[in-house]
């Protein structure tokens, strides 16, 4: 027996409509990965739901199109460090 996996409708962080899947599990139904294409924000779908529904996404995390229109550059990931 597989779960059903619920799609996202809009990005938790900043309420943008436009999601795209990135990967689902091995184990069919377990999960999958979406992302947000505004915001750039990750989630899986086996979250709990202050991570994964807008509703219950803290209100201080919460972005705005102004907010990331606005924001300061990204920082580059550095590079690994050779042991």
């Amino acid at each position: 027996m597989t779960a059903t996996i619920a799609t996202p409708t809009e990005c938790p962080r900043c309420g943008y409509e436009s999601l795209q899947m990135l990967h689902s599990s091995p184990v069919a139904g377990a999960w999958e990965v979406h992302q947000c294409r505004r915001c750039l924000y990750c989630w899986r779908t086996c979250e709990p739901d202050r991570r994964t529904r807008r509703d219950a996404y803290p209100d201080s995390f919460k972005m705005t199109a102004e907010d990331i229109r606005d924001a300061p550059e990204v920082p580059t990931v550095p590079p690994l460090r050779q042991s």
